[in-house]
């Protein structure tokens, strides 16, 4: 039986597979929910792994759960991140229909999960989009770019950028001590006069208010999210990470990097300082303010939210004149998705044991071997003589 919606907006339930660190669909999660709320809609967020995130976000009164069996009112749309996460909300709440988003072109959890009631499929960027027509085969009509966006009243304007840069922040999750990028950086800006500093989990240094620090930066190498953040700020940007470099983001290259989210199409040079001493060279200022005031005018987390919550009208309507659901096509496609899953998660499990020093390294790579061997893939033996367990 489908419900009508309240006449005090949609309950939304939104999924992702933790809230305990900063990682960028965290603090998706953190904005969508904030945002649905102060629009009048009723969002729940629900995640196995709660923490710092998850008490923020139910600082701002929105329910946050680890116990999807705890929520006493179905929701009227999924929003899903996380094929296993989505999967069990859809398990949950029978009738209630569902979007998922794709935020990455890697990582099996950003999958996109193959499942009746699933009615539309976002990408954040053109990258993911393209996962999903031609890996995964879902059909264009049922697939929406959605851009990524940034919290216009937490990351404000900041004072006029210098002539020249004086302090660099290197802004990323995945920059710290030994990381093959972080070096290449510290010799060019060196060369051109710039201190340097370093944020985000992996230096030890996760911000609470990333914003706040952006303030005092005049350059920030980042990535995808972070890299739209500190462009709203007014920072020059040039796109970095330990996979790749890209650009200086500037007002000719700001709508195509934008269509790939900053993110890994964009990060397609090698990390030397050789190109990231060309990419300082071509730090302006006026320019650095230009790119500021579009992504301001066009990358409002208001808008996405506008985006959003037309899909999931348009998405509950469709469900509502679909009738009856086949319960028999969801119990095939729920034991399809766990079949696969299950692998994945013993390959997970032998690399937690290997990286905690519980199993021997002989053993080990023995085990690598016929794991790679029986199921086709053999990233996992490649990654772990890189971690020197092999």
């Amino acid at each position: 039986m489908h419900r009508e919606v309240s006449r005090h907006g949609l309950r939304v339930l939104i999924t992702n597979r933790t809230l305990a660190t900063r990682t960028g669909t965290e603090v998706y999660v953190r904005d969508l929910a904030i945002g649905l709320a102060e629009r009048g809609h009723s969002p729940i967020v629900y995640t196995p792994l709660p923490g710092e995130v998850a008490q923020e976000i139910r600082s701002r009164t929105v329910p946050v759960t680890d116990d999807l069996l705890s929520i006493a009112e179905p929701p009227d749309v999924i929003h899903g991140h996380h094929g296993l996460e989505t999967l069990a909300a859809l398990l949950a709440f029978p009738d209630a229909p569902a979007v998922t988003v794709c935020h990455s072109w890697i990582g099996w959890a950003d999958a996109p999960l193959d499942f009746p009631r699933v009615l539309r499929y976002v990408a954040v960027d053109h990258t993911c989009r393209d996962r999903l027509r031609f890996e995964h085969g879902i059909p264009d009509e049922r697939i929406q770019v959605i851009l990524n966006s940034v919290d216009l009243t937490r990351f404000r304007p900041r004072a006029p950028l210098p002539a020249r840069p004086k302090r660099a922040l290197v802004f990323s999750n995945a920059a710290g001590p030994g990381r093959s990028h972080l070096p290449a950086i510290r010799r060019a800006c060196a060369a051109a006069g710039i201190e340097v500093e370093v944020v985000g989990a992996s230096a030890g240094r996760s911000l609470a208010r990333p914003e706040e620090a952006l303030e005092e930066f005049d350059l920030v190498f980042a990535k995808a999210r972070a890299a739209l953040e500190a462009m709203a700020v007014g920072a020059a940007v040039i796109l970095c990470d330990m996979t790749g470099a890209g650009p200086m983001v500037t007002t000719a290259n700001l709508d195509r990097l934008r269509q790939l989210n900053f993110g890994m199409r964009a990060l397609q040079q090698p990390v030397t300082a050789e190109f990231l001493a060309q990419e300082i060279a071509r730090y302006d200022a006026a320019d650095a303010a230009a790119v500021s005031r579009a992504v301001r005018a066009n990358a409002g987390t208001d808008l996405m939210i506008e985006e959003l919550c037309s899909l999931y009208g348009a998405v509950v309507a469709e469900h509502a004149g679909g009738g009856a659901g086949d319960r028999l096509a969801e119990q095939r496609a729920a034991t399809a998705y766990l079949q696969e899953l299950a692998p994945r998660l013993l390959q997970r499990d032998i690399l937690a044991s290997a990286f905690q020093g519980l199993v021997r390294k002989p053993l080990l790579g023995r085990l690598t071997r016929v794991a790679a061997a029986s199921s086709g893939r053999p990233w996992l033996a490649q990654l772990l003589r890189l971690e020197g367990l092999d």
